[in-house]
């Protein structure tokens, strides 16, 4: 962790033959934040630490084989996934929690509010992609991403493509990225058929949409609103993409901040 992270503590849960890294910061409701496709729990650092000075206590994991989170890497699915970050909820007493996932991680997020409604009262979908197959263009940026094989340039290059708006610097993610750990995700959401966790169980959903992110085009936006009707609440954020996060660190607090203080 950073400097920046001093008053950030990190703790530890473990059941059966798992051990779960994660980061806890602030006083008060609980709020998650899980990270996207091969990517680690610091990607939401200045997030997080804006959210808990409102009076929040903010909740990141480790995902499997990132920092000191350990666990079975083989014939998992995303059930898995949220055993793991549940597990964290109940180590922090459980119960009336938001869970964010940004992309990849949504996907944990909503199955989270399907396995365990008693622990996840509501979840954020951040830069959620469409319902359907990711474009073959945009699944080669998003592998490529994260292939340390390839110089910085052609990186940077898959970066701009899948993952940052015109004028944003994808440079800030070329570090980050574990493409072991996302080939583990990619086989676990293969395993677990979408129509268990698309629709979130009966939780309340939070759509934080980055307007120019290739992956939920300008035509698809209505679509979990047409689904999910009035469960949905959704914000879009403009000069922002796939990434989101990175991008507009700011914006996103501020909407994850509103919208808790607006739940019951």
């Amino acid at each position: 962790m950073t400097t920046a992270q001093a008053n950030v503590e990190v703790k530890f849960v473990s059941y059966g033959d798992v051990r779960i890294e994660y980061f806890a910061e602030g006083q008060g409701p609980l709020i998650m934040f899980l990270p996207s496709l091969g990517r680690d729990a610091e990607d939401y650092e200045v997030v997080s630490s804006f959210i808990a000075k409102q009076g929040f206590r903010i909740l990141r994991p480790q995902p499997r084989g990132i920092g000191q989170s350990t666990g079975p890497m083989e014939n998992i699915t995303l059930h898995d996934l949220v055993r793991d970050i549940t597990a964290v909820i109940e180590n922090e007493g459980g119960g009336s929690t938001i869970v964010a996932g940004h992309a990849f991680g949504n996907w944990v997020a909503r199955l989270a509010a399907v396995d365990r409604p008693d622990l996840v009262k509501a979840i954020a979908v951040v830069a959620a992609s469409a319902k359907g197959v990711i474009p073959p263009h945009l699944r080669e940026s998003i592998d490529k991403s994260s292939d340390m094989s390839l110089s910085d340039k052609e990186r940077v290059e898959h970066l701009r493509r899948a993952f940052f708006a015109p004028g944003n610097d994808p440079i800030v993610w070329l570090k980050g990225w574990r493409s072991d750990i996302a080939a583990v995700q990619w086989k676990a959401a293969a395993a677990t058929p979408q129509d268990e966790w698309w629709h979130a169980g009966n939780a309340s959903i939070l759509e934080i949409r980055a307007m120019e992110d290739p992956m939920a085009p300008k035509e698809r936006s209505y679509e979990m609103r047409e689904m999910f009707g009035s469960r949905v609440t959704q914000v879009e954020i403009p000069n922002a993409s796939h990434a989101l996060i990175p991008e507009q660190p700011e914006a996103v607090s501020a909407v994850m901040v509103a919208y808790a203080r607006m739940l019951p």
